[in-house]
């Protein structure tokens, strides 16, 4: 009769369990979600100073980019954040910071960091002319039912039109009044666009405080009719264009085979 091996007292595989866990936070933050604290009002309402949001991060693994109306957080560009000295909070305090941005609770102080809107991508044209005008996106006036109660579109910053490059983004903080983004970052390489590869994901909920769990989806204004039109018609044209004498050259051609027909002008006997 075999005798049963002796169990481990869970002492022992305590320090086993919180290496498992950790290591499963820890891929869970480089390739699925991770939490980011708001610092600033500059997405008021939307997000509150404080908040923490839930950032997607495994659908940029498969080649996702950022869309219109997404909510994303993205590395500074380059001088966008400037030199900001980080408040000495004491050794204690920052080793638990640490180890809370190791697993995924907390940013790390050294990483630099933005939440805004994206309000064009690649390829679109966006421009606001100040006043109560509203942002246009590809000739299309949005509704931006999410700003900060007061606030104008572009506040006191109007621009463009600024065509976005490809591969790179236009975004707008919700309090428009109170955000440096990148109608403000003009000047900068880039022309205040950020490009694809610096996002880091998409926000998809306020996890906390529990009292302002939500989600953020995207607006319907971004859902409109013709806000693609600079992108969907213009190859299409362009195809249009270039099959037309395409079809009309293969047509000559068939034309000049068919028995009895006359040949090129050029060929033609007196």
């Amino acid at each position: 009769m075999k005798q049963r091996k002796p169990q481990r007292s869970f002492w022992k595989e305590l320090p086993i369990l919180i290496g498992i866990a950790l290591l499963l936070a820890l891929l869970i933050k480089t390739f699925l979600v991770q939490a980011f604290s708001i610092p600033s009002d500059s997405m008021q309402d939307t997000l509150q100073r404080g908040d923490r949001v839930l950032v997607d991060k495994l659908t940029p693994w498969f080649g996702s980019t950022p869309e219109r109306g997404e909510v994303v957080v993205f590395h500074d560009p380059g001088g966008w954040l400037g030199e900001t000295p980080q408040p000495d909070s004491g050794p204690v305090a920052e080793g638990f910071q640490k180890v809370l941005s190791f697993i995924g609770l907390m940013p790390s102080a050294e990483e630099k960091d933005l939440i805004k809107r994206v309000i064009a991508v690649g390829g679109d044209t966006v421009e606001c002319k100040g006043g109560t005008q509203p942002v246009k996106v590809n000739g299309k006036a949005l509704d931006e039912p999410y700003l900060y109660p007061g606030d104008t579109s572009c506040g006191d910053k109007p621009f463009g039109p600024v065509k976005v490059p490809q591969g790179r983004i236009w975004v707008m903080g919700d309090h428009r009044q109170n955000s440096l983004d990148s109608r403000y970052h003009q000047n900068l390489p880039g022309n205040g666009t950020v490009k694809d590869d610096e996002v880091v994901g998409r926000a998809i909920v306020v996890a906390w405080p529990i009292s302002r769990w939500s989600t953020l989806p995207v607006p319907d204004t971004f859902d409109q009719s013709g806000l693609n039109a600079a992108g969907v018609v213009a190859p299409a044209a362009l195809g249009l264009a270039g099959a037309v004498p395409l079809v009309l050259w293969r047509r000559r051609r068939l034309l000049g085979h068919e028995p009895g027909a006359a040949g090129p002008v050029d060929a033609v006997k007196p």
